[in-house]
C-alpha cells in the first residue's frame, strides 16, 4: 500500500524547537509494520517520488531511489554541480510512523527528521 509520508526537521542546534518548513514529503509502500516494503518499491517505484521543501527555495521534485547494497536516498530528477542524492539512514529498518524519528544525510552531515504525517494513498491509486 502506497503512502505519503511528511518528515520535518526535528530539533537542532540551529533551530532547537524544530522547522515544520524544512523537510521531505515522499511517497513509499509500507508494510504491516511501517517499513519501506522492498517487493512492493520494485513494483511501485515509478510512483515513489519526493519533494524537499525549504523556506525561499524552489522545491526539488525527485524520486525514492534503492541503492546496491539495500540503502535508500532521494535521487532529483534535475541535479546540479552542488546536489548530490540525499541518503536516508537506515531507513530500511525505521518504522514511519507518526512521531517516530529519522536522520537523512544532507551534504555529509546526518540531520535529524520527525515523522509528521503519514497519509495512506490506497484509495487514489
Amino acid at each position: 500500500m502506497l503512502s505519503k509520508i511528511r518528515l520535518e526537521l526535528a530539533r537542532t542546534p540551529e533551530f532547537p524547537e524544530g522547522n515544520r518548513n524544512i523537510g521531505y514529503e515522499f511517497i513509499a509502500p509500507l508494510d504491516r509494520l511501517d517499513h519501506i516494503d522492498v517487493a512492493e518499491f520494485h513494483h511501485l517505484k515509478g510512483r515513489c517520488q519526493v519533494r524537499r521543501f525549504r523556506p525561499d527555495e524552489e522545491d526539488d521534485i525527485g524520486h525514492l531511489v534503492r541503492k546496491p547494497g539495500g540503502s535508500w536516498s532521494f535521487h532529483y530528477d534535475i541535479q546540479s554541480d552542488q546536489e548530490d542524492d540525499e541518503s536516508g539512514y537506515r531507513f530500511g529498518n525505521h518504522s514511519f510512523r507518526l512521531g517516530e524519528y529519522v536522520s537523512v544525510s544532507e551534504d555529509g552531515e546526518l540531520k535529524p527528521f520527525v515523522v509528521a504525517r503519514v497519509e495512506n494513498l490506497a484509495v487514489h491509486l
